[in-house]
């Protein structure tokens, strides 16, 4: 004689119940909004007034490029270094020096790199920048 209780069913459960999960993740949700509305409250502030001048506008800026076939162009105009000599001392008696941008393939000789700043060097122009792609 075999003695039972409940019913028939040797199934057992199934499914896993997600109403308590669901139940936690929503009042975590609610507790990290609340504190990171609080974590970072806007803070009033008054700054300071400076009586330093406005600078003026940087000079107009002189695009050197040079190709890997060692070719020199001022603003995308192929010149010889000689002519980039005489450009750079018509630009070295002005009285607002330009500034020299330097672009220069990653293949281009050194000689024409320093033969480039060698001549703007000579002409007065100092403010010179190496441009290169990010």
């Amino acid at each position: 004689m075999a003695f039972q209780l409940g019913e028939d069913n040797d199934s057992g459960m199934n499914e896993m119940n997600l109403i308590p999960l669901i139940d936690i993740m929503l009042v975590l949700m609610i507790i990290f909004l609340v504190t990171a509305t609080v974590a970072n409250p806007s803070i009033p502030l008054t700054l300071p007034k400076t009586t330093a001048e406005i600078v003026d506008p940087p000079p107009e800026a002189i695009t050197v490029s040079i190709n890997d076939k060692n070719q020199v162009a001022w603003n995308d105009q192929v010149v010889t270094l000689e002519e980039l000599q005489r450009r750079f001392d018509e630009a070295g008696q002005k009285e607002t020096k330009p500034s020299v941008q330097l672009r220069a393939d990653k293949d281009a000789r050194y000689d024409t790199v320093a033969q480039v700043m060698s001549r703007a060097s000579e002409a007065g122009l100092t403010d010179l920048a190496f441009l290169s792609d990010n």
